[in-house]
């Protein structure tokens, strides 16, 4: 580890995560992370050495101008600090970098030293997947422990996942062997539209980390994003009937499943998150109560903004949202991990 500044005092800290690479798909968790940074002007005071973690073959450093001099940004994972004010302000150690190519054990030792050292009370791993997911529903936010208590008191799924893993994986069992408290929240990103960025997805997992840490998160322009990404997809599925035929399939499937959801009590619960956050709400505008954001909410084009990439034809490999492969593991921004990875 190397510090770049002393360690701050810390009131109630919660330690927030996320690793660009396989568990990141359409950047989705790191941009979260990224986002939180830096609305809330965070301050970096430590780094990983990342000649410990990293295969420059694989992540290469980048050389950039500074006034006339060169440098060199290496790749590696960094510790920042935000406070969070209000009633009862709380601290906030982030933590940003790219999933580690060798020494996982070490990796994850060592940010469990700094969350001991900083008196971390729960750790929260922020993740991506692809799915089968239609982009004009919802964004499906999972939130799974391996802690039956945890997952009782915080209205958590226990993890039951098997297969291969991910550094979110191997880090929240690294917490629960250390004993403490760990949370994985997975977004599920649609298959055909994988590339980053997918604000959509970011700004679900955004809502659902205020839900459980009861905060108020600024989002600045993050809502407006996820409305200009819907509507250029949406134009682009209608330029394909193949992929327009497809996401009706999705969206069949997706309503039908969610049907017993729409009962009174759910409709209650998800009206009260709305009532809590509509006095306090920042520039800029909160999702839905769903936390995705509806069709209807994001059907308005704010203007000229660039569409995304043509999303692949429906018979490019993907993953169920239940399954637990997403194509090539290999791939920047896919993720091998099922909702209920750990």
């Amino acid at each position: 580890m190397i510090e770049l500044e002393g360690v701050p005092e810390l009131i109630d800290p919660v330690m927030v995560a996320a690793f660009e690479g396989w568990n990141d798909a359409g950047d989705a968790a790191s941009t979260a992370v990224a986002h939180l940074e830096r609305e809330w002007k965070g301050e970096v005071f430590a780094a990983l050495d990342a000649e410990d973690y990293y295969d420059f073959q694989v992540n290469r450093p980048t050389v950039w101008m500074d006034a006339g001099v060169r440098k060199i940004t290496w790749p590696t994972t960094r510790l920042s600090v935000v406070r969070v004010g209000g009633d009862k302000p709380r601290d906030l150690v982030l933590v940003r970098g790219i999933e580690p190519s060798m020494r996982w054990r070490s990796f994850c030792n060592e940010l469990l030293g700094f969350a001991h050292e900083l008196g971390v009370e729960l750790v929260v791993v922020l993740g991506a997947l692809l799915g089968d997911t239609p982009h004009t529903r919802p964004v499906p936010v999972s939130g799974v422990t391996s802690d039956s208590d945890l997952a009782q008191r915080m209205d958590l799924e226990e993890t039951k996942y098997e297969g291969p893993t991910g550094i979110v994986g191997v880090l929240q069992e690294a917490c629960t062997h250390a004993g403490v408290p760990a949370v994985s929240l997975w977004a599920a990103v649609p298959h055909y539209v994988s590339q980053p960025p997918n604000p959509k997805a970011t700004l679900a997992l955004l809502n659902r980390l205020e839900d459980l840490l009861d905060l108020r998160i600024p989002l600045g322009e993050l809502a407006e994003d996820a409305r200009a990404w819907q509507v250029g997809v949406d134009q682009l599925a209608a330029e394909d009937s193949e992929v327009a035929e497809y996401v009706q399939t999705l969206e069949e499937a997706r309503d039908t499943a969610e049907l017993p959801e729409a009962s009174g009590e759910a409709i209650a619960r998800e009206f009260e998150r709305y009532l809590r956050r509509r006095d306090v709400s920042p520039p800029g505008g909160h999702a839905t109560a769903d936390g995705g954001d509806t069709a209807s909410y994001l059907r308005d084009n704010p203007g000229n903004r660039s569409r995304p990439p043509r999303p692949p034809k429906p018979d490019a490999p993907g993953n169920a949202e239940n399954s637990g492969e997403t194509g090539d593991a290999g791939d920047q921004g896919s993720d091998g991990e099922d909702t209920s990875e750990d």
